[in-house]
């Protein structure tokens, strides 16, 4: 059984996509003692390390004994082989999704609205003291708004 939850590049996956993600991984693994998860990643390990920190979250809510004792297995390799979750965006969602499973945190499915954007102070990101931001915002994954840049 291969089941694809791709999501675009430098992004983190939505919330609903990382709940998929771990609902599925668990109901295969809770479905045959023999069944295993393969996780595979085109982009960078980060990526995967969300998948990997979301789960570790959600099987010890949902663990059996023998998952509970999987779960030091799978917290070995994920401390040994993937990179730390580094980018902000990434370690922000993990906590969102442990609030989620803890209830500390409840979705909001109403529409947020953007009505401005207000920078303090200019970042130096040139050699001469200044920058050229540009937004871009995405809605369902897809762009919807790019700035001149």
């Amino acid at each position: 059984q291969v089941l694809d939850f791709g999501w675009p590049d430098m992004h983190t996956p939505a919330l609903e996509k990382i709940c998929s993600i771990c609902k599925a991984m668990d109901t295969w693994l809770s479905a045959a003692a023999h069944n295993v998860v393969v996780l595979h990643n085109k982009g960078n390990r980060g990526r995967l390390g969300v998948v990997v920190a979301a789960y570790m979250h959600y099987s010890n809510i949902s663990a059996s004994a023998d998952q509970a004792l999987d779960r030091f297995a799978m917290k070995r390799f994920y401390e040994d082989k993937v990179v730390p979750v580094g980018q902000p965006s990434q370690k922000r969602y993990i906590h969102y999704f442990s609030g989620l499973l803890s209830g500390s945190i409840k979705m909001n499915n109403k529409p947020l609205f953007l009505h401005h954007v207000i920078m303090h102070g200019i970042p130096n990101f040139e050699s001469k003291g200044g920058c050229r931001p540009f937004l871009k915002i995405y809605q369902a994954m897809q762009p919807v708004y790019t700035s001149g840049i």
